[in-house]
């Protein structure tokens, strides 16, 4: 069994703590949201919407924020509205097992699985769709799922619309929050968090302990933040 080493992990406190991790590039190698589109719409049909928001999709990435989720958002429309959501969770819950399966990172899952196994409350916190986001969760036996939220329509349709906000920068620190408070917690947890991009800055710096599972160091712009050491085997 693997074991975490660092040395400012709580083992034995009678405070509660919750482990809160990113999804994309964090637990798993790169993006996921455009690998899913694909797998739904097809491989053809999403290329052509992406290309046809090229420009909206590439100031987005630069500039993050209301233009990362704007455009996101402008993708799923043209990709989603109208599918009907059984069909929808259905392809969805193969596909966040199968990419987990291929590309999960071994480190910062046995990362989780310690927490978990030290009785940690541990939460995926993630921009991907809650759709599969909630999947991820159920494989890895998170005590919580938050993520992006889809609006659907009386008809059971997707609108290709969210459903409150895109979760990520505040977003995720107020979902979290959101999901701590319904805890009912007696005290104050103790709050590790994980993350590997900008988009997790506001996660990683609301928590006691914050860890950058990124891969680019101090290229990265979590740089600030202390690198997430990797289990060693007994």
């Amino acid at each position: 069994m693997a074991k975490a080493c660092e040395t400012d992990l709580v083992t034995d406190s009678p405070v509660p703590v919750v482990a809160a991790f990113d999804l994309d590039g964090t637990l798993t190698e790169g993006g996921s949201v455009f690998l899913w589109l694909r797998r739904l719409a097809g491989t053809g049909r999403a290329y052509r919407a992406a290309l046809r928001l090229l420009v909206p999709l590439t100031v987005g990435a630069l500039r993050s924020s209301q233009w990362a989720d704007s455009a996101k958002e402008r993708l799923f429309h043209a990709l989603l509205a109208g599918r009907d959501l059984d069909q929808v969770t259905e392809v969805s819950r193969a596909f966040a097992v199968e990419h987990l399966e291929h590309e999960g990172r071994a480190g910062v899952i046995e990362r989780l699985e310690w927490h978990r196994s030290k009785g940690h409350a541990v939460v995926i916190v993630s921009a991907s769709p809650q759709i599969y986001v909630d999947v991820v969760g159920e494989v890895l036996r998170a005590n919580g799922a938050l993520g992006t939220r889809l609006a659907v329509d009386p008809r059971g349709k997707l609108t290709g619309s969210y459903l409150g906000k895109n979760c990520r920068g505040r977003e995720k620190m107020r979902r979290l929050t959101e999901w701590i408070e319904a805890r009912g917690y007696p005290v104050e947890p103790v709050i590790y968090a994980y993350g590997n991009s900008r988009g997790d800055r506001r996660l990683l710096a609301g928590a006691t302990h914050a860890y950058n599972a990124g891969k680019l160091g101090r290229l990265g712009s979590l740089r600030r933040f202390p690198g997430v050491k990797t289990a060693t085997a007994d």
